[in-house]
């Protein structure tokens, strides 16, 4: 019956335990005024012997509006809560992923690039209060997609990168990261964060690494940049035989002291992934250096309840009023 309900003023439900002493009172005070008669038959008086009895109706209804009163001095209430988020701190996050054949490597399972797919998707799945852009890059670089709050478009983009031929070949950070900035540099949002992932050096494009790093910092754009790749000796695409990647051990090749550099300048991080465990945990990681800050705001609706409780009490006093002085009248 009070599920849901909250009692405001508590220290008055310590009145119910009067009910119990009132009917130990009751039941004493009646023993006293019973008088035992001893007699052959009560055919007689079988009819008032009944109304006698339903007489300690009328203590039972007074117990009843006793409580209902102490329950509506406790002042029962029923409050509604709602809540409504508003986002203080926007981010817009760009993310440039190298499309190179060397991509294609099966040190990370299935291979580097899908690995990168599935951890970049649940990265974005996981920032629904951002905007988030997407670059490809080989040995040049174009927008996949725009900076957007669409989630859908984002990862159905996401989806769809894959190595083809018709980016020329090659490892163009600098494009890439330039690429990226330019993407990102007229943003309005309060933080903005380019993450940039390659598995090579930079071996081609037109516009040096540090050029684009020191557009980023004159731009206040963070990067965080991924070497993606295990030590040594990797599984890579080799040649190409009717239409097929032929694969061979390769030597893994990452300029780390550039990708260092270039999250150092913009102030940013560095990391390292050697296997599809620490690609996530990097992630993981960034997503909690780069949160954004969620205002709630909650509403309060409080609905008091002792009204009812009080109207019924009060027809339960005047019911057995009535009573009293009609029906058992002679009885009292």
């Amino acid at each position: 019956m009070f599920n849901g309900i909250d009692f405001t003023q508590k220290e008055f439900l310590w009145l119910l335990l009067l009910v119990p002493v009132l009917v130990f009172w009751y039941v004493l005070k009646l023993k006293k005024q019973t008088a035992q008669l001893s007699i052959s038959s009560v055919q007689g008086f079988q009819r008032n012997t009944i109304w006698s009895t339903l007489k300690h109706t009328l203590f039972g209804l007074r117990m009843a509006a006793i409580v209902l009163v102490v329950l509506g001095l406790a002042r029962p209430q029923t409050v509604d809560v709602s809540s409504k988020t508003k986002t203080t701190r926007g981010i817009d996050i760009v993310m440039a992923i190298d499309v190179s054949a060397s991509m294609l490597a099966k040190d990370l399972k299935p291979n580097r690039l899908e690995a990168l797919k599935n951890v970049a998707a649940d990265f974005i799945k996981g920032r629904p209060n951002d905007r988030i852009g997407l670059v490809e890059y080989a040995g040049e670089s174009y927008t996949k997609t725009p900076i957007t709050s669409d989630k859908s478009i984002v990862l159905q983009s996401l989806r769809d990168i894959k190595y083809n031929t018709i980016i020329t070949g090659g490892t163009a950070i600098g494009m890439g990261l330039a690429t990226a900035v330019n993407r990102i540099k007229d943003s309005k949002a309060k933080s903005k964060i380019i993450i940039l992932l390659t598995d090579g050096v930079n071996n081609a494009g037109f516009i040096d690494p540090q050029t684009a790093s020191e557009l980023a910092v004159e731009y206040g754009i963070k990067t965080y940049t991924i070497g993606l790749g295990t030590n040594g000796m990797a599984l890579s695409p080799i040649a190409i035989r009717n239409g097929v990647f032929q694969y061979g051990k390769v030597q893994v090749e990452i300029d780390e002291e550039l990708l260092k550099e270039i999250a150092e300048v913009t102030g940013g991080k560095y990391f390292r992934a050697n296997n599809n465990r620490k690609l996530k945990e990097i992630y993981k990681e960034i997503d909690k250096l780069e949160k954004t800050e969620v205002e709630e705001f909650k509403f309060y609706n409080y609905e008091e309840k002792f009204r009812p409780l009080i109207w019924i009490a009060l027809g339960v006093l005047l019911f057995e009023f009535l009573l009293r002085f009609t029906i058992f009248r002679s009885f009292i």
